[in-house]
This record gives structure tokens, sequence and C-alpha cells, in this order.
């Protein structure tokens, strides 16, 4: 099959519904629009914001590592001005799918998706 055929095909694909539409960026900070208090944080979110404040120790080793924000879900910020958290979850063998994402403004930031969805913790 040459090129201008797969071409076609693909788009084909996509008139009917057949493949799904390639996803657009939304543009930041309106990726983040709802807020979370701390009260409301799982309990071990919680702790880890006083880990935090604390400057640690931290239980993990990415720990404190800097948060790229390639997707634009958070305010746009010069080059490590985030850094990410993990938060514990129960039962899970790895890091699991939850963080908190502290910048460098004082301003945190939870995810209990592996990124895909920000809450700005309020204090």
């Amino acid at each position: 099959m040459n090129a201008r055929a797969l071409l076609a095909l693909l788009g084909l694909a996509l008139a009917i519904g057949a493949l799904p539409a390639p996803a657009q960026r939304t543009n930041a900070p309106s990726a983040v629009v709802t807020e979370i208090a701390v009260a409301e944080l799982p309990k071990e979110a919680r702790e880890t914001l006083i880990l935090i404040r604390k400057g640690g120790p931290f239980p993990y080793a990415k720990d404190g590592a800097r948060f790229g924000n390639r997707e634009g879900a958070l305010p746009r910020q010069k080059r490590g001005y985030y850094r990410e958290y993990t938060v514990k979850t129960p039962g899970e063998r790895t890091r699991g799918a939850r963080r908190i994402v502290a910048g460098g403004g004082g301003e945190f930031y939870y995810t209990d998706d592996h990124y895909n969805h920000f809450r700005s913790i309020r204090e």
C-alpha cells in the first residue's frame, strides 16, 4: 500500500470514528479548574504536605524531582519551577498515581490520576 492510500484510509477511519481524534492540548492555567481544601485531601497527601514543608526526609528517591509540566496542565513557569512528590497509595507496591506538585511560589497542586487532572490545594 502506498503512502497516499494509507493516508486516505487513515482519514476515512477518523471520519467514521474508528480511530479517536488526536487530543487537543489545552492552554494552562485553564486546565486547573478545581480546588481542594487541605482537609479534603487523603490522609497520605496531608502527610506528604507536612514532609514538603519540613524539607523531608522523603520516602521515595524521586521526591523533589523537577516536574516539567510538559502537558501544560499547570500555569506556565520557567524550567525548574515545579517539584513533584509522591503521595503514598495504600495497597500499591509502586509509587502509584498520586502526587503533589509544589510551585516555587509556595502553591501546591494535587493529582490522583498521574498528572491527567490537577486540583489547586487551598490552605
